[in-house]
Formats: C-alpha cells, structure tokens, sequence
C-alpha cells in the first residue's frame, strides 16, 4: 500500500517505547501527511537518575527520532555524537555504564533544571519539542515515578542495571512497576483516547513487557484503551519468532513460552482488533485467532520503510473501522 492510498481521518495514537516504537512513530507522521494529527505515548518507566542527572531513554529516543537527529546505527542517542565528558570521567575513575554523549547530555542537564524548578514531565517534553521543531504530540505515559523492575534468577535488577549494566543476561522471571498503582495517567492521553474522531491507536513494535505494559499498568490507561471509539491495531515486534531489536524473545523465552506471532496476539487478546507482522510470518499469522491479521513487511531500514508500514498499518485501522 502506498501513502497515498491512506485516508484515514481523525488523530492517531500510538503507545511507544524502545527504538521500533520510535521508528514507528516517524513512519506514522510522515504517512499521515500533517505530523500534528499525531499523538506518541511512551514508555517513562525506564526512567532513572544518573550521574545527578533525570535521565528519560524512551522519550529521547523518540524525541531524537521525530527530529531526524537520532544515532542511524544503534537508533538510540545523537547522529554526529562526541564523548569528551564519558572520556574524561573514564579517567577520573567514574561510572561509565550508561554511556552519555555530549550533545546527549546537554539535553539531561535542561531537564534536571526544568524538573528541580517544578515542572511537569510533559511540560518539559513540550518545550523540549519546541526547541526541536517537532509538530508531533509527544506525552510522558505519566508525569509520576513509575519504575520498572526486572525479578532475574539472581534477585531483582533495576531496569538499566539488568539492560544496560549487565546486558540482559540474567535470566527472568517476572517485572514490577513500582508506582504504578498510585500514577496518575497522562490527562492528554485519556483525552485523546475519548475523542470520537480518533482515527486509531498503534501499539508499536516495542517490547510487550518493558515498554507497552508499564503504560497499560497506569491506572485509567487500559480501561480508556477498551473504551476508545477507534480500531486499536499492534505491529508484531517479533519476526520470525525472534526479535528486531532488543531481549523481547529472550524473555518469552525464559518465562517458558514460544517467541512467535501467535503469542503476540494473545498476549494483547481483548485489547487489540488486529495485528500486523511481517512476511517471514505469513504460514504463523494463518493460525492467529481473534484479532484481524495483515501481512506487511515490518523491518524498517529507511525512512521509506517506516513510511510504507505505517501506511499499512492505517490502511489496516481504516478496514478493520469501515
């Protein structure tokens, strides 16, 4: 399907952590044509402070997306990035973990100031889409601490410690998101997804445990989710029973399921109305029931990639809708 065959109309949302969920995201406001008939929730539950500093992963990398500024390689950090700072504390002897670029840093130390002056998570991700000239509505799931924690066969990991620091190699057995049951949800996403003329909702091709669950976990989110007027479509963010980016199949894997589509699918049973996954999938996708199924190619390369799935995806939402 090609862009211009998509005439979806209304606002979209889509739900977003990790890179794919970004990468789904520029896709989307390019395919829609006027960036602003988007909305990204995403994922603060891998949110921490480091070095002194509020550090926001999922939201940089979609912040750093939608301006076209993000790392080509890794998906995450600045393109053109230097390491002055991490070089020299290397030296002094400090913590060097959790790697922080200079540009990258730069946009940390603005939001430890604005945060420490009381303003709000989201009040701070709109000036920060300001200054980066992004038309697309970007929104904290929350603007309270919410905080994901990974039970490993070795005891319990904060998120960056098992993700980052120790490189997923733990082995799994659950995830808690302390401070979800007091967290308030984000009063522009229920707006959002009460609006009549809301076209769609996208769960993006992030990790169904570290990134779509902490925002299902805020209180009011999925129960908006299951009242909202519009198709709610996922895109698969497993290929061939393996994941594009990141340990999603290796935690299927470890809490003694199969990586697969089908799994996908009834993980998000009673929630989604349909499910996009790749090519590779095609004789899996056969045998998926409940949800509606699309076939499309789902790795994306190229902005032209992200630009053709969304497309499809839209398409999808404006069948299943019709």
């Amino acid at each position: 399907m090609s862009e211009s065959s998509v005439f979806l109309s209304g606002h979209v949302v889509v739900l977003s952590g990790g890179v794919g969920g970004a990468r789904m995201a520029r896709g989307l406001a390019r395919a829609l044509g006027n960036p602003a008939r988007l909305t990204v929730a995403v994922n603060t539950a891998d949110d921490f402070v480091h070095l002194g500093f509020a550090v926001s992963p999922d939201l940089d990398t979609v912040l750093y997306t939608l301006a076209g500024i993000e790392n080509p390689v890794e998906g995450w950090g600045r393109a053109d990035e230097t390491w002055s700072f991490m070089a020299t504390l290397d030296r002094l002897g400090g913590e060097t973990w959790f790697q922080l670029g200079d540009k990258d840093l730069a946009l940390h130390v603005f939001r430890t100031q604005a945060l420490a002056q009381g303003r709000t998570l989201s009040a701070v991700t709109a000036e920060l889409c300001r200054r980066f000239d992004i038309s697309v509505e970007i929104l904290p799931m929350t603007d309270d601490r919410v905080t994901t924690v990974v039970e490993t066969e070795e005891g319990p990991l904060a998120f960056q410690d098992y993700f980052v620091r120790r490189r997923c190699q733990p082995k799994i057995k659950g995830f808690r998101f302390i401070g979800s049951d007091d967290a308030r949800p984000s009063a522009r996403l229920i707006e959002r997804l009460k609006d009549t003329a809301l076209g769609a909702v996208v769960l993006g091709p992030s990790n169904p445990f570290v990134s779509i669950a902490p925002i299902l976990a805020v209180p009011g989110v999925r129960a908006a989710l299951e009242a909202c007027p519009a198709p709610i479509v996922a895109v698969s963010p497993l290929v061939g029973g393996a994941a594009v980016k990141g340990p999603a199949a290796k935690m299927i894997a470890e809490l003694g399921q199969t990586p697969s589509v089908g799994w996908v699918a009834e993980h998000y049973a009673g929630l989604i109305d349909g499910i996009v996954v790749d090519e590779a999938d095609r004789a899996a996708a056969g045998a998926i029931r409940g949800p509606r199924v699309r076939v499309a190619k789902t790795v994306m390369r190229s902005d032209a990639d992200r630009a053709t799935l969304a497309a499809e995806v839209l398409g999808f939402a404006l069948e299943i809708g019709s």
